[in-house]
Order: structure tokens, then sequence, then C-alpha cells
């Protein structure tokens, strides 16, 4: 591809698709088409000299128009939140098949060669994540298929249907599966956030209130890995210009605890609050790591930005936005912590 072919990112006025428009354009790209259904002043970022689009997604019309001359299309556009949103919201987010289907009938009419799709670590077997100090899971634990109801079968499915548009219409399409992408910039209160935020929204409330507790959803015990926004980034243009023709974990295979992570938010603030554990809210699965095996072996690269290090660039934007008075969560109600 030239960088003066017709890029598409779907899902632009979101956390991730928001950080790839402006990467993309750093690296020179000077057709960048950005495309989201929020209106342009709920993007979470806008940047200067990129096409910008507001369009439903789920509707064939919008995505034939997003489409329409591109030579490359990343589809990051999807219902989706924190384990808090998803395991509450099943319908909405399996609703996202009709953007993945609708984008891929688009590309194909508009002669698109390339289409990167975003899955998810959610497409895993449930099985294999009941033990928190989990293996780690490899591209082949997605069958025999149990993946997070709602969320995770849409995800799945969407994988699929992306396999049959490379096989039979000679698409060349990507799929990454996402494995808990945190980093500035992104949702940390409303009730889709996920934890590496809503850790540090938490955290920042404490402080700021002098209230020093914290809630937690489950005993916080249960384990993730998660990637800095960076190394989501990075990852996402090396698979979309590989030759890589099967899904691939893009995640950081750094495991902690829910526990741990607060611990390290704790030691940014300088802090330490009281936990409250929820046992009956929604926690999602026990433990999931991403086994890089494969990435590393077949793109010679991993994500590698340490998780102390992210979160304090995370921490601290996070800190800023409620300082400076642009949220109004300081004196609200403590919300819970909780795992995807």
């Amino acid at each position: 591809m030239s960088k003066d072919d017709l890029v598409v990112v779907t899902g632009a006025g979101g956390f991730i698709g928001g950080h790839l428009v402006r990467v993309l354009q750093q690296r020179g790209h000077t057709k960048i088409r950005a495309v989201d259904v929020k209106p342009l002043n709920e993007w979470y970022q806008k940047t200067p000299g990129v096409e910008n689009q507001v369009g439903d997604l789920a509707l064939l019309e919008p995505c034939r128009a997003a489409a329409k001359g591109a030579r490359m299309v990343y589809n990051l556009a999807a219902d989706m939140g924190g384990m808090g949103f998803i395991e509450t919201h099943k319908a909405e987010c399996m609703l996202s098949v009709l953007v993945s289907t609708h984008m891929l009938v688009a590309a194909k009419e508009a002669g698109v060669e390339r289409f990167f799709y975003s899955s998810s670590a959610c497409v895993y077997n449930g099985d294999k994540q009941t033990d928190a100090n989990v293996t780690a899971l490899k591209e082949e634990d997605a069958y025999p298929a149990l993946p997070e109801d709602g969320y995770g079968w849409e995800k799945l499915f969407s994988e699929r249907m992306a396999r049959h548009f490379r096989e039979d219409y000679g698409i060349a399409t990507r799929v990454a599966r996402y494995h808990n992408v945190y980093g500035p910039e992104g949702t940390y209160d409303g009730g889709r956030e996920k934890a590496p935020a809503a850790i540090c929204r938490k955290v920042i409330q404490a402080k700021l209130s002098g209230k020093h507790e914290i809630e937690i959803w489950g005993d916080g015990e249960q384990t993730r890995s998660f990637m800095y926004i960076d190394d989501c980034t990075e990852g996402t243009i090396k698979l979309a210009q590989s030759d890589i023709i099967e899904p691939l974990n893009i995640g950081s295979d750094e495991l902690v605890s829910i526990n741990r992570l607060v611990d390290i938010v704790e030691n940014i603030a300088g802090v330490k609050l009281k936990r409250h554990y929820n046992l009956n809210a929604p926690k999602g699965v026990r433990g999931r790591n991403s086994d890089n095996t494969l990435i590393k072996k077949l793109m010679h690269w991993a994500p590698s930005i340490r998780l102390e290090d992210g979160m304090a660039k995370t921490y601290k934007w996070i800190y800023d936005e409620i300082a400076s008075g642009k949220a109004s969560v300081v004196n609200a109600l403590p919300r819970a912590v909780a795992a995807q």
C-alpha cells in the first residue's frame, strides 16, 4: 500500500480507534477516513487533517459511504465496555454483528483489498479460564467454542465471517484478539470503563475526597493481563500489514490479580485504601492471560510495555481530567471496580 491510499478506521470516535487514527497519520498516511456513530463532539479524539464521518454502521448504507474508495479498512466499531456492561447488555453486544457484517459487505462491494477486524479474548473457551492461575490462552483455545455469552459469541462469529470473506471473495482479512486494552483518552466512568481506568478513577476519587475506601467486584484474586494502548496500535498495524491469515493474540502476557492492580495504582497515587469486596457483582472469568508464543514466532514482536509504566501514564491523564473539572466524579458515590 501507498501512504496516499485511503485508509478507513471505524469506531474512530472511541478509545482504540482514536489512537489508531492519530498513529496512522503520524506514520505518514495522508488519506484517512474516521467513522463513528457518535456525534463529533462526543469523539474521544479528533485528529486534524482527517476526514470525519458520522454514521450508524449497523446499517448498510453508512457502511457503503465509509468504505467508498478505500483500499484498507480497520474495523474497530462495536458496542462494548467492561465486564459490568457486557454481562448486563448481551443483546446490545450481539447486535454489533450488524456492524461486522455490513462493513464486510460494503468492503467487498467497494473493492477493498485489506480488512482488519478487532476481536477479543472474550472468544476463548470459558472452561479454560476457571482458575486464577490460568494457563495462558493460545489461539487454538477458542475451540471447542464456549466464549463469553453475548459479546464473545458475536466476536467469534464475526471472526468466522471475516475468514469466509477472505476465502470466498479474496479480501485479505486479518483478525486480532485484543486482551484488555487501557491507556489515556479512554472511558473511565459511566459504566463502560474497564478495570485499569476504573481503578484509577476510584483511587483518585478517594484521594481527592478524603474517603480512603474502594469497592472491588469479586474477591480481587481474579487475574488478567492488561495491554497499554501504544502496544495495541503497534500490533494492530503490524498484523494488518502482515500475511498472517489466522486470528492472533495481541495482548500482554504479564498476569496480575485485580488486588495487585489496585496496589500499583495506590503506589502511583501515594495512598492506601480500605478495600470492600462485592462478591455478588459481575466479575467475568476467574483468570485470563495471553499466550504470546505465536505472535513472537510470526511477527518477531509482542507487547512489552510494563504495567506499572502504562498505569502511571493512564493515572496522570485521568487525574488531570478529574482535577481540572472536566469530570464530575470526585464527589460521586463510589463505583465498583470490575475486570473484563
